[in-house]
């Protein structure tokens, strides 16, 4: 699965990509930065303007807004740029696989499933790694720049609700209710790798026997493919029921962190010790940081399907070895 990284055919593509997608998420950060601070003076200008009638001109507020959009404008084409690239990335890395499981196809194709693992498994492999590996890069790289933010913004914030005096206390909310969150959704969640995988070997099972049965009467007998079919509806059934309650649990989880910063905020807020522009720019902080540690809870769904595509291939390319070793030794 990681020939990518190893061959130096491809060093070029693994290496010099990886560092270019870093360098491209890095700029995209570094942007969003930018787009947090002109939150914070936006909004002061706003609350300045409707408060105090003709204290800031048309022209000026007008220029607040072309310079949003000039920031806009080249963070659009960077992450254009940047999703380009990286589907580019992850197919060259498909192919490294493909080219891997090609050289060795005769010792391959005697394994039950092998056609499905180098041409379905390689796909999915490499359109999850895009997606998901994308955007954990973008949650690392986020809590890089966004947390000094949060932690120098939290000076103006010392006390919370109920708890009293705090130093830098939305830093410790953040990473408090993204760690707890995380933790409750990995227990909740830890049978669903398992059901994925499962429900793969009963999808195959009973694709084969559709197969056979388009070049042998004798097989994908009726009485069979119920049965086998009957395996599949079983399987996802239990699917279901495992994702109601994880769902019921995360999707809870993620409305309630909607409150938590004006929460932690309620007794600087009621004192008016904060301007409004300096709110949107500590709740926007706060939702970057947050975010960023809820990496594992919002994804967890796609690494489901990740490590259950990871096993298949792990399995297959051990019963590879096994053969070309039985191969060499003849």
């Amino acid at each position: 699965m990681f020939k990518f990284f190893t061959q130096k055919k491809w060093f070029l593509w693994s290496i010099g990509g990886t560092l270019l997608i870093l360098s491209a998420t890095w700029y995209q950060v570094q942007l969003d930065v930018r787009i947090n601070e002109w939150f914070g003076e936006f909004y002061d200008t706003l609350q300045k303007a409707l408060t105090e009638p003709n204290s800031v001109s048309e022209k000026e507020f007008i220029s607040y807004l072309f310079t949003f959009a000039k920031i806009a404008a080249v963070y659009i084409l960077v992450v254009i740029f940047s999703d380009y690239f990286t589907s580019h990335w992850t197919f060259r890395w498909r192919t490294a696989m493909a080219d891997y499981y090609h050289d060795y196809w005769g010792d391959a194709s005697s394994i039950e499933g092998a056609s499905q693992r180098v041409q379905e498994d390689t796909l999915k492999f490499a359109r999850i790694m895009e997606g998901l590996g994308a955007e954990l890069l973008r949650s690392l790289m986020t809590l890089i720049a966004f947390t000094p933010i949060l932690w120098g913004l939290s000076k103006s914030i010392t006390v919370l609700p109920w708890i009293g005096e705090v130093e830098h206390a939305l830093v410790w909310v953040a990473i408090l209710s993204a760690l707890g969150g995380t933790l409750l959704l990995a227990s909740v969640g830890i049978k669903l790798p398992g059901i994925e995988y499962d429900i793969q070997k009963e999808e195959a099972a009973y694709r084969k026997e559709l197969v056979l049965g388009e070049d042998f009467k004798e097989s994908a007998k009726p009485e069979k493919i119920t049965d086998l079919y009957g395996g599949v509806r079983k399987i996802h059934y239990r699917m279901y029921f495992h994702y109601l309650y994880f769902n019921a649990v995360k999707w809870s989880y993620l409305q309630g962190m909607v409150i938590v910063p004006y929460l932690a905020l309620a007794p600087t807020i009621v004192t008016g010790a904060i301007t409004l522009g300096f709110v949107q720019q500590i709740i926007r902080a706060f939702g970057r940081v947050e975010t960023s540690l809820q990496y594992l809870v919002r994804s967890w769904p796609i690494i489901v399907e990740l490590i259950s595509v990871w096993k298949r291939l792990r399995e297959f390319e051990a019963k590879l070895e096994i053969n070309r070793s039985i191969e060499i030794a003849k």
